[in-house]
């Protein structure tokens, strides 16, 4: 089991270096464009940042790993909004635009309400699967929201330093196809691996899924977000986060369940309905007072959450 373990950081190291080489360069060639910093939280470094949980949704959902599915993106937008928000905003108080509290946040809540009401069989009497028809309803949303930040955020001016004009494209785009690469072949180690480790460990593919898989698989979102505060990047730290989540419901279950169905277990109910809790929770802390900012106390209510759910799942899988 010790080769498992190490095989699985492997894959978790090329993941995060190779998302951070996507985000890097992608980031840069939408900066060159003048496309602002908000804009490029919400979708560019968004999701690059949940390139890891898409690359091992995909392998997982073609080898029919459903627990592993649902347990990846629940858990890491579990991760990210309690664990990252947390530690970021206990580094600085994050301080947001007016649209963060007022619409993406909203919109982030809506991702998880449309995606429990998908599995629960509400719209499509799919019998406890995440269907193609399914799919196809997530894709729209996704595309809705990328229309969105199109119309919304376009003319938001870039603050982005004029340095970042003197790169050339054909390094950037080298690095991004650099970092395609270590997605995929880590995507594949992660996956695997932490099958092994589950059939040697005897516990569940939900309990891997949701904590060791999702944890990993936001390492990038959590030194984006944790690097963004110490630089009172107030908008990348939060849209990132806010924008993984949006992507990983709409974009990466819908991909996800277009590459084949995925049998979804009620049990993850409970994940979901956290997830609804912390997301009301955030609003409301952004919200209090109009003052549109996460303080310390606040940011350090939402780790404690997350370290106290996280015992109980492990206490009472033992």
């Amino acid at each position: 089991m010790i080769l498992q373990f190490l095989l699985l950081i492997a894959g978790l190291l090329l993941l995060i270096k190779g998302a951070d080489w996507l985000v890097e360069n992608s980031s840069a060639f939408a900066r060159k464009k003048n496309v602002s910093d908000l804009a490029v939280g919400l979708t560019i470094v968004a999701f690059g940042t949940s390139a890891p949980e898409l690359v091992v949704n995909v392998v997982a959902a073609y080898q029919g790993h459903d627990d592993i599915v649902f347990g990846n993106v629940i858990g890491s937008n579990n991760f990210n909004l309690f664990f990252i928000l947390g530690v970021a905003g206990l580094i600085s108080p994050l301080l947001v635009q007016q649209t963060t509290v007022w619409k993406e946040i909203p919109i982030s809540l809506l991702a998880a309400v449309v995606l429990y009401f998908l599995v629960n069989n509400f719209f499509l009497d799919t019998e406890g699967i995440l269907g193609r028809g399914d799919a196809f309803i997530l894709i729209l949303f996704f595309l809705a929201f990328l229309y969105y930040v199109y119309t919304q955020l376009k003319d938001v001016p870039s603050t982005s330093p004029a340095a970042v004009k003197e790169i050339s494209n054909t390094r950037i785009f080298g690095f991004i196809a650099l970092g395609l690469a270590g997605l995929i072949i880590g995507g594949r180690l992660v996956v695997e691996n932490a099958m092994d480790i589950a059939s040697s460990l005897g516990v569940s593919e939900k309990i891997i899924g949701i904590t060791i898989v999702a944890a990993g698989t936001s390492l990038p979102e959590l030194a984006t977000s944790v690097i963004a505060a110490f630089k009172k990047n107030n908008d990348i730290a939060v849209g990132n986060i806010v924008g993984s989540n949006i992507f990983n419901i709409f974009f990466i279950l819908g991909l996800s369940a277009l590459v084949k169905p995925i049998g979804y277990d009620i049990v993850f109910n409970t994940d979901l309905y956290l997830l609804f809790g912390g997301t009301i929770l955030l609003f409301l802390f952004m919200f209090l007072g109009g003052k549109r900012k996460l303080e310390r106390w606040e940011a350090g209510v939402l780790l404690l959450l997350y370290l106290a759910y996280t015992t109980y799942l492990v206490l009472n899988e033992l």
